[in-house]
């Protein structure tokens, strides 16, 4: 069973890369005693990694003889490679040529003005502020309130602390140097907790550390295969990938905010299968802020904003938030960058199975670079 569950090609991931190594996926291969002779490939799509790297596996299954992928994307947030600048580099990479012996001093002598240090905490290139900075334009746009994010924060806390207790992410996880379990969701968190803590990103803002997603280490992976694949692996299929949508906005001509693009991707989506927001059963959506949560789904809700963002002239109905997120999202057990996509496919694809074959799910990631991706999901 071993050999015959081995993947026919690896995508992986990783947003933060280790500057030593050029493909992530090919020395996975290595690393985790696989196959040397198989073939992997490395991706990128921001906090849409391996969301994207499991749409890119899905084009290329039952093509090249290929059945069976494995996908996902690591992040280790808690050791983040400084590089140096352009000049510096130069000068030290010059001196290795001409006198090795002294790049030693060299590098003894480099500055803090030698290093790109980031000026602001993950600060997108084009307009050089934080995804948290650019999120408070969200919250105010769209009139977010701080209760209403604290609502939402608290929710996700409280679902992701019910599926522990319950045992829903038992065989999702694989124990890591002692830990067990996700160890972020908060038992002890509270309304009066969340409301007592100052905001993190503007200091007359409303977005704070309890509804904001926290950056942390890890990496998650699926499976993504055709029904030879599936035979190979000895299990039934839970759901099928239907289709996708990937949009993207210019952030910098809008005051929306820089993780609106799910608000277009979700109606295009919804609208090219003629399905209605009550169709849809299961809902998982990336909890990088509650305020994006709340925003894209107040706009993809309203006709205006579909018909003049989305190019979309169908109507949706009411949204049911019950349906959103039922075992936690990233607010409670954290975002590593490539991690992500992987881990809220593994979610929804579990929870969808005690569903009624045939029934909708979707999986909506916001990306940095105002880019989102949306999967529509079916219970096979």
């Amino acid at each position: 069973m071993a050999d015959l569950a081995a993947p026919d090609f690896l995508i992986w991931g990783q947003v933060i890369p280790d500057v030593t190594v050029s493909n992530i996926a090919r020395e996975l291969v290595f690393e985790a005693g696989l196959n040397p002779e198989t073939p992997a490939l490395s991706t990128v799509l921001a906090c849409s990694t391996s969301f994207m790297a499991a749409i890119e596996a899905a084009g290329m299954i039952g093509s090249g003889g290929t059945h069976l992928a494995l996908v996902g994307g690591t992040e280790t947030m808690s050791h983040v490679p400084l590089a140096l600048n352009m000049a510096a580099a130069d000068r030290i990479v010059a001196g290795f040529a001409k006198d090795p012996r002294g790049v030693a001093g060299m590098i003894a002598a480099t500055t803090a003005a030698d290093f790109q240090l980031p000026r602001q905490a993950w600060a997108n290139k084009q307009s050089g502020r934080s995804q948290g900075q650019h999120t408070e334009d969200t919250a105010r746009h769209f009139n977010i309130s701080r209760q209403a994010q604290d609502e939402r924060a608290l929710l996700s806390h409280r679902a992701a602390i019910a599926g522990q207790d319950t045992g829903f992410f038992d065989d999702l996880l694989v124990a890591f140097a002692g830990v067990e379990q996700d160890a972020i969701p908060r038992r002890d968190t509270s309304p009066e907790r969340l409301a007592n803590l100052p905001p993190a990103f503007d200091p007359a803002g409303t977005l704070t550390a309890g509804n904001s997603s926290p950056l942390t280490d890890g990496a998650a992976g699926l499976w993504v295969a055709d029904e030879a694949g599936m035979a190979r692996l000895g299990r039934e299929p839970a759901v099928r990938l239907l289709d996708w949508q990937i949009a993207a906005m210019d952030f910098r001509q809008s005051d929306e905010g820089i993780l609106m693009a799910p608000a277009r991707a979700i109606p295009r989506l919804l609208a090219r299968h003629r399905l209605r927001f009550a169709e849809i059963t299961s809902w998982n959506i990336h909890e990088a802020f509650a305020a994006q949560v709340l925003a894209n789904i107040a706009a993809a809700s309203d006709p205006i904003y579909r018909r003049e963002k989305a190019g979309v002239d169908f109507e949706l109905g009411a949204f049911d938030w019950a349906r959103v997120n039922p075992h936690g999202g990233s607010l409670a057990i954290g975002h590593p960058f490539a991690a992500t996509g992987a881990r809220i496919l593994s979610q929804a694809a579990k929870e969808m199975a005690i569903l009624p074959s045939g029934s909708y799910g979707i999986v909506s990631l916001c990306a940095d670079g105002g880019q989102g991706t949306v999967a529509l999901l079916q219970r096979i």
